[in-house]
């Protein structure tokens, strides 16, 4: 039996242009976000059918740049069962102010890219001192930073634990580590280095579920080996939905025989308890 779910990596499009226009990062807007758009009210009963309890909504800054406003206001219809995952410029002159206006419109998360968005970059920034005013503001509120890189920024995220050792750091796709070869799965050291920082956390998606079950192995060596080197408290669910395409229910379907391998206290934390951690807002 599936315990709790709680989904910390949805996302939401809006039908209604002219109150939410399409200003997507960089110019480039995701194709997802075009083809196959979900709004809030389909999203509820997705999730309603899939048996997903809450949600961290992710904003999508491929579609609405660093305008968090659908996702702002949508959580503000149902603060009990959703919370806000945004992104704005960390390296604005105002960025104080625009993390203080967005934590007072249901900023539960902020979302850093360097990499696997529409538009790449070597992502330096990241470790760019003038960001750091806003990791010490999350350490202060003990707010979640999710952070989507790749693995050749592994060495900005375990400077940035160390660094700031109170903010929760979660790694959007597990970071989308190379499973090639299976276990115990050598091209994935540096992100297994990872473990020894408390402080971060691993996101779980389908594209996490799709690369396990291709490697040799499958989801039966990996999984576990996961927890075996993190710890089930620190790996948590997210649909990815609808940029993984759905329905979410098939996705769920996918996430429970990726982890039949696990103890049902295992799959208990990866599901929900670890997404109350990382979102208290979340939590019962």
């Amino acid at each position: 039996m599936t315990p709790e779910i709680i989904d910390i990596h949805p996302h939401i499009i809006s039908p209604d242009t002219a109150r939410y226009p399409i200003a997507p990062q960089h110019g480039h807007r995701s194709n997802w976000s075009q083809t196959r758009p979900v709004s809030f009210g389909q999203m509820i009963t997705e999730m309603d059918e899939a048996g997903v309890a809450k949600a961290a909504i992710v904003h999508s800054s491929t579609t609405y740049g660093h305008d968090n406003s659908y996702v702002a206001d949508c959580v503000a219809r149902d603060p009990e069962r959703f919370t806000g995952v945004y992104s704005f410029d960390l390296l604005a002159p105002d960025a104080a102010k625009t993390f203080d206006y967005w934590l007072a419109h249901g900023m539960g998360g902020i979302r850093l890219f360097t990499g696997g968005a529409t538009h790449q970059t070597e992502g330096s920034w990241l470790v760019n001192p003038a960001t750091f005013p806003i990791w010490e503001r999350c350490a202060e509120i003990g707010m979640t930073m999710a952070v989507q890189t790749t693995p050749d920024g592994l060495s900005m995220v375990a400077e940035l634990a160390r660094r700031f050792p109170a903010v929760r750091i979660a790694l959007d796709h597990c970071a989308r580590p190379s499973l090639d070869g299976g276990p115990p799965y050598a091209a994935c050291a540096g992100l297994f280095e990872l473990a020894r920082y408390d402080n971060v956390y691993m996101k779980i998606t389908p594209r996490t579920f799709d690369l396990a079950q291709a490697a040799p192995g499958g989801a039966e060596a990996f999984f576990p080996h996961l927890v075996r080197v993190f710890g089930a408290d620190h790996l948590a669910f997210g649909s990815n939905y609808p940029a993984s395409a759905g329905p979410l229910s098939t996705l769920i379907a996918q996430g429970d025989a990726c982890f039949g391998a696990l103890s049902d206290e295992e799959r208990a934390w990866v599901w929900g308890r670890t997404a109350q951690i990382l979102y208290p807002a979340l939590a019962d």
